[in-house]
């Protein structure tokens, strides 16, 4: 059974932009009142203390430096007792940033992600392969298949007890019918169905959507995962510090929750703030109390319109453009992955190509990709004369063996996973007494 939080904003409360702006004008006081209980934001108020919108809108950016420079625990908010988990950003640009959460900010979280044009409910089983660790993502999926009654299959993408081998046994054997994984995932989870002899299409008939985000996803290449599984592929927007910040309508437009949250765009160039447009995106969730943040910069590249939507939701429509919106030059042309990606999901399906790579040298483009034999020629000349259409510069594509890009011992091989122990016998392997793994 479905359980919901009543006291939280639901789709449908509204009706009008205006409603919508009175609805997040009701809990910003409240909100705001919480951040006077964090340290970092009680130095910053000073003795003045924002109560309303204009208050918080003449508040300077939180950055990410703010959250490293505050850890762990200088952004909380509430006792400790009272905090239900900890997490932590990969940290692989330095000193990582920490977010915590306590059960009520939990509700919300959760609520948040499961958003989905196709609901999560109790006849789900869910495949949730994405981190667990200290990252949110796969303890957020967890718990919103939970709040909705699914069954959980927790399938972390960084446990060697979880090969891709598996992950297709899983798949197959259990009946699983919705999934959550980054994009890539899903295409690695092709090949690894067909290394055991399924057919991704035909073979796992209870899958009904494939949940992902975590990495740009173009057009094309959605289309062609949406193909080869016969499912939807709907996407997810959001961070370790802030949970879920947009989901897709049934109409294939990313929608950000501004139920949950007040959105702004940062142009960086010109300084200019503004609710629609392209630049950073800049985020105040509504209902965050153990660790509040107030126009928590994101820095990730979006565009926002408030354009109408057909599928009725009075919400934001937000493009991702993140790193797809980064390009190299190469002579006169700028080549981004987005539009190398859309090239090389262009080809026709026939050519089975899933696994590609590209390097933007001064003179030429330099493409990878793996074909069977019988398509590399084909699928080599298809794309060399999309990419020098594309971008009038000299491209060099090879397209290499299956198993070239992805060995095929990652999509068969089952990792030998065992428990400590201290005492081996005469022909046993002794160097995993405490290695374990």
């Amino acid at each position: 059974m479905t359980i919901l939080d009543r006291s939280l904003p639901q789709l449908g409360d509204w009706k009008t932009e205006e409603d919508l702006l009175i609805l997040q004008n009701a809990q910003l006081g409240t909100m705001l009142g919480w951040a006077e209980a964090s340290p970092f934001y009680r130095r910053r108020f000073a003795d003045r203390p924002p109560t309303d919108r204009s208050g918080l809108l003449a508040q300077p950016f939180t950055t990410k430096q703010d959250l490293r420079d505050q850890y762990p625990f200088g952004l909380l908010a509430v006792d400790r007792r009272e905090l239900a988990t900890y997490h932590e950003s990969s940290g692989t640009a330095g000193r990582p940033t920490a977010s915590y959460y306590t059960d009520a900010d939990w509700v919300d979280l959760a609520e948040r992600y499961a958003r989905k044009w196709i609901g999560i409910s109790a006849e789900d089983t869910f495949l949730v392969r994405t981190p667990y660790a200290l990252m949110i993502t796969g303890h957020l999926a967890h718990a919103a298949a939970r709040l909705h009654g699914a069954t959980v299959v927790p399938g972390d993408n960084r446990s060697l007890a979880m090969p891709y081998s598996r992950v297709i046994r899983v798949l197959h054997d259990l009946g699983v019918t919705l999934t959550w994984s980054m994009p890539t995932e899903t295409l690695l989870w092709a090949a690894a169905a067909r290394a055991a002899g399924h057919r991704p299409g035909t073979d796992f008939p209870a899958l009904r959507a494939l949940f992902v985000g975590g990495e740009p996803l173009s057009a094309a290449r959605r289309a062609r995962i949406s193909e080869l599984w016969g499912v939807p592929v709907i996407e997810e927007y959001g961070s370790t510090e802030t949970g879920s910040l947009a989901g897709e309508c049934p109409n294939g437009r990313m929608h950000l929750w501004a139920d949950r949250a007040v959105f702004e765009v940062y142009d960086p160039t010109t300084g200019e703030v503004g609710t629609s447009g392209r630049g950073q995106l800049v985020v105040t969730p509504l209902y965050r109390r153990a660790m509040p943040l107030l126009r928590y910069n994101l820095e990730d590249e979006v565009e926002v319109s408030d354009a109408p939507c057909e599928c009725g939701w009075v919400l934001p429509t937000v493009r991702v453009l993140g790193r797809s919106a980064f390009g190299y030059p190469v002579g006169d042309a700028r080549v981004t992955q987005q539009r190398v990606e859309e090239l090389v999901y262009g080809l026709p399906i026939e050519y089975e190509v899933l696994f590609w790579r590209a390097r933007a040298e001064t003179d030429r483009l330099r493409v990878e990709i793996e074909a069977p034999d019988e398509h590399r020629s084909a699928a080599r000349s298809a794309l060399t004369a999309a990419a020098e259409a594309e971008y009038g510069v000299p491209v060099e594509v090879t397209a290499v063996p299956l198993g070239t890009l992805v060995p095929q011992h990652v999509l068969t091989g089952v990792h030998d996973v065992v428990k400590p122990r201290g005492l081996f016998g005469a022909d046993e392997d002794w160097d995993k007494a405490l290695l374990y793994y």
